[in-house]
């Protein structure tokens, strides 16, 4: 049994645990650190999922680090190049050092006495070690690495041919002049249609209802105009900038004109469709714009090409039941397959599923607590959750409250202070509001298993709505209200 004591510890080494780190570092360079990760690489999603042209839908220039930009002329990027992009990285500003592998942590024990947490950690599958740390940040994401989402999906036992989730992608798949099934309308089944198109017999998209798609470039003149004549710094300053004032203007038309946006964006998709596949129902959702998250389609659209091919197609409606060689859907329609991929979304989950108590409890459920700005869980000392956005690049979020955190700590060095918590003094003055405003089924689940923290109606605990306001507050915000602080030496 090994102990280790440390000023920080940063749970993930994906883009938020990655970005968290480089903020420590930077803000408070007498601070140590360390990222424990449950795997053996970094990245996070961009390593773990294996299924075919696994890529961004968000652009780089935003998704990326602001302290270290996206320095490729693509927009939209592929799990290899992100995971390329994460290396050079870490090992520029000497992250890699801190990362541990094969750490996965098992709890998470807030120790009043000491004024700090009590880690323990399972290392390289076999050895417990506990470790100490006087703050704990949190970069793990929202999905079940272990478990993917159950969904029922009526006869599924009675399919002679192979059944494939996304997130545990066999490496062997031959799918090569197979039919094939994707039930699933979201960002895997869009990637991964295209994907497999040209080597399949023939490849279906079965959703049970459409949603909304936008085109983005994954490459344009002005941006390699703007990396090839600006310094790397200054053009990436500006492509972010681009991006985000491009992005949040487009959203913030379709919160204002959510009409005008339907039609804009389901005309656009029409331009698109080859003629045999029609708008209604395929591609007519009966939600507003970002009620759910919009698959993005790179302009030229790899998707729409595939369905132009001929050898692609999507069928819309209620599967009746799966057969022994395919699915019949209600209205009587059949979808021949050898092959079903079930892309119905990932199980939700927070801190890799390890145990979170104060002084020894029972453990803290995640779902009964608000979460003050976003970032840091009601009743919970010294801890703060790196969370992104659903209606945005996720790594904005991150790195707001990430300069948030260090900002925080800084504060609490001048005074002197050892703890901070949340607290809601009259419970009855808070209502609960869902902290991810989106529709999506997969939300919904985790939301009725109590895996998601709570929002408010009344701040601090409302829900983040803007990268802008987020990123003025991580540097001017009120830091007192809503927290109290216990004052004292460092321990």
């Amino acid at each position: 049994m090994s102990t280790t004591d440390y000023d920080v510890l940063i749970i993930g080494a994906g883009l938020s645990g990655i970005n968290g780190a480089y903020r420590i570092q930077e803000g408070l360079p007498e601070y140590t650190y360390a990222v424990l990760e449950a795997r053996n690489d970094l990245g996070g999603t961009w390593s773990f999922f294996k299924y075919p042209g696994i890529r961004s839908d968000s652009d780089l220039f935003t998704f990326g680090f602001a302290w270290d930009p996206w320095r490729e002329n693509r927009a939209i990027a592929t799990a290899p190049s992100i995971i390329k992009y994460l290396r050079d990285v870490t090992n520029r500003h000497g992250i890699d050092k801190h990362i541990k592998y094969r750490h996965k942590v098992l709890e998470l024990d807030w120790q009043s006495d000491l004024q700090k947490w009590k880690v323990k950690v399972q290392a390289n599958e076999t050895e417990n070690q506990t470790y100490f740390a006087r703050f704990i940040g949190v970069g793990s994401g929202y999905y079940d690495y272990e478990e993917g989402l159950p969904t029922i999906i009526p006869g599924l036992e009675n399919f002679k041919g192979q059944i494939v989730h996304p997130q545990f992608w066999p490496e062997d798949l031959d799918y090569a002049d197979k039919k094939v099934a994707i039930i699933g309308s979201g960002a895997t089944a869009v990637t991964i249609l295209p994907s497999m198109y040209e080597k399949t017999a023939h490849i279906s998209m079965v959703q049970r209802s459409p949603g909304y798609f936008v085109s983005m470039p994954e490459a344009d003149p002005i941006t390699g105009f703007i990396q090839k004549w600006l310094p790397v710094s200054l053009a990436g300053w500006l492509l972010r900038w681009r991006f985000l004032f491009n992005f949040h203007t487009f959203y913030y038309w379709c919160q204002l004109f959510p009409t005008k946006a339907r039609e804009f964006l389901i005309s656009e998709t029409a331009k698109e469709l080859p003629p045999n596949l029609s708008i209604t129902p395929h591609f007519q959702p009966t939600y507003k714009p970002w009620e759910q998250r919009m698959c993005v389609a790179p302009s030229g659209g790899d998707f729409f090409k595939a369905l132009r091919s001929g050898k692609a197609d999507v069928v819309t409606g209620h599967i009746d039941t799966v057969t022994e060689n395919g699915i019949r859907m209600q209205d009587g329609q059949t979808v021949e397959a050898d092959i079903i991929i079930t892309a119905t979304g990932l199980k939700m989950q927070f801190l890799g599923k390890a145990a979170l108590r104060i002084n020894g409890s029972e453990p803290i459920q995640i779902g009964d607590k608000f979460l003050w700005r976003g970032s840091m869980l009601q009743d919970v000392p010294n801890l703060v959750f790196y969370m992104g956005y659903t209606n945005a690049s996720w790594t904005l979020g991150c790195d707001a409250q990430a300069r948030m955190f260090v900002r925080l700590l800084q504060n609490m060095q001048r005074r002197g202070d050892v703890s901070v918590v949340p607290k809601i003094a009259d419970p009855s003055t808070v209502k609960e509001v869902q902290m991810m405003n989106l529709s999506s089924s997969y939300i919904q689940s985790a939301m009725k298993a109590n895996v998601i923290p709570k929002c408010g109606d009344v701040a601090p605990w409302k829900r983040r709505v803007s990268y802008f306001l987020d990123s003025w507050f991580a540097k001017f915000g009120d830091l007192s209200t809503g927290l109290e602080y216990t004052r004292g030496g460092k321990p």
